[in-house]
């Protein structure tokens, strides 16, 4: 079997990025997910899928703009956490990561109305009981300084 061959049958992780927006109080922006099948009612961050050829950085000012509204400036976006998650859903490896942004341009605004219906700011010691659970983990790993975590392996 060839390097290419063999490089082939690897498996796939999915990659995100996160958009950890924080006010000048101190306070994250947490999104409502709405009708879009997964977590439903369900709080959590401005995000998404990594597209092919796409870096971690471009899909977060990608994200940010489509979802929030908002210009995100490369140079103010932090590394805050990162997350090697299995999908509680399909099983699925996924690595998230999480970058803080504290200045932005342009105004909030919920530019997907049909996946989102509300964008709303919290402290990070109060988040709603309806936060998505890994959501939280990396919320309060943040919070507590920790950036690395591992979430739904079967021996974690």
């Amino acid at each position: 079997m060839t390097w290419s061959e063999n490089s082939l049958q690897r498996h796939m992780n999915i990659p995100a990025s996160y958009l950890v927006l924080v006010n000048d109080a101190g306070q994250v922006l947490l999104l409502r997910r709405f009708n879009t099948g997964y977590k439903d009612g369900m709080y959590s961050l401005v995000a998404g899928h990594v597209d092919e050829g796409e870096t971690f950085t471009d899909a977060l000012i990608r994200e940010a703009k489509e979802e929030a509204g908002v210009v995100v400036d490369p140079a103010k976006v932090e590394v805050a956490h990162i997350m090697h998650r299995k999908s509680d859903t399909d099983g699925s490896e996924r690595v998230d990561i999480f970058f803080i942004v504290r200045e932005w341009s342009g105004e909030i605004v919920n530019c997907e109305p049909g996946k989102c219906d509300e964008l709303s700011w919290f402290e990070f010691d109060s988040l709603p009981e309806n936060v998505i659970e890994y959501i939280r983990v990396a919320l309060e790993s943040i919070r507590d300084g920790v950036q690395y975590s591992e979430v739904g392996w079967s021996n974690k």
